[in-house]
């Protein structure tokens, strides 16, 4: 390797900065660590409360005022309750699903279903060019859709990461929906409540070192303030410009007068 092929401070610095600011994006996305517990929490609750009594009722009353009790904490924090919130409806409809039919494992059919639709929503997109990580991160990265027409090693960067999260989901899914039909409802919560993380973090693995090695984003939001700030300068400038024409006929008017009161 030549001192030319060597990687400078400078390049590994921004390096560096790159995959922390991927890290602190995909951290806010997705929740962090929180959002993992707020994601797992309700359904933990649930399989272990119908483990132990075989009560539905309690079971899911248990698993719903753990979901209200995050967001309230959430509120009492003044922090953001996307992801408790997001919980509770899932809960919501799992509760109702099971309410309604008296089988207590409809309280986690909404939530494959979810996922299963989710899956196909990242393998269409991204079939279809608009690739869902990038929907998803680009305003974080404060790129919006840049990446789709001026960043190409980007926007392949976000189609490999959907394709991993799609892919992976959908494996997910071929696990849990032959238990919904052949399993119990304890042996097919404790699968489902194993399978919350695990898949989750490969994900995020992947959406992480496929962006890590992706150019960096484009800021449209600086683009945009320096456009608008050029913008202002030409706009100062036409109007120094106007001024100083508008003052140069009286200038040569005064020249013009003292002349003739000389002569």
């Amino acid at each position: 390797m030549t001192s030319l092929d060597k990687p400078t401070t400078e390049d590994t610095t921004q390096q560096d900065d790159a995959r922390a600011v991927t890290e602190a994006a995909l951290f806010e996305a997705f929740g962090g660590v929180r959002g993992m517990v707020e994601t797992v929490l309700p359904g933990l609750l649930f399989v272990t409360i119908f483990t132990i009594n075989k009560d539905l009722h309690w079971s899911a009353i248990a698993a719903l005022a753990v979901s209200l009790l995050l967001v309230v904490v959430r509120l009492a924090m003044r922090d953001t309750v996307k992801h408790a919130f997001s919980g509770v409806f899932g809960v919501v409809f799992g509760v109702v699903f099971a309410m309604m039919t008296g089988n207590a494992k409809d309280f986690y059919l909404p939530g494959m279903l979810y996922t299963l639709g989710l899956a196909l929503t990242y393998i269409v997109t991204t079939l279809a060019g608009v690739p869902l990580i990038g929907l998803m991160l680009g305003p974080v990265f404060k790129e919006n859709l840049s990446w789709r027409t001026r960043n190409p090693g980007r926007k392949a960067a976000y189609a490999k990461a959907s394709w991993a999260w799609g892919l992976i989901l959908l494996a997910k899914c071929a696990i849990l929906f032959p238990l919904y039909w052949w399993a119990d409802t304890t042996q097919l919560g404790w699968v489902l409540v194993a399978l919350k993380i695990p898949p989750f973090l490969l994900a995020v693995w992947l959406t992480w070192v496929f962006l890590a090695k992706a150019p960096a984003p484009i800021d449209v939001f600086a683009e945009m303030e320096a456009e608008e700030k050029a913008e202002q300068e030409r706009k100062a400038e036409r109007e120094a410009e106007r001024e100083g024409d508008a003052g140069a006929p009286e200038r040569g008017e005064s020249a013009g007068g003292r002349h003739r009161r000389e002569t």
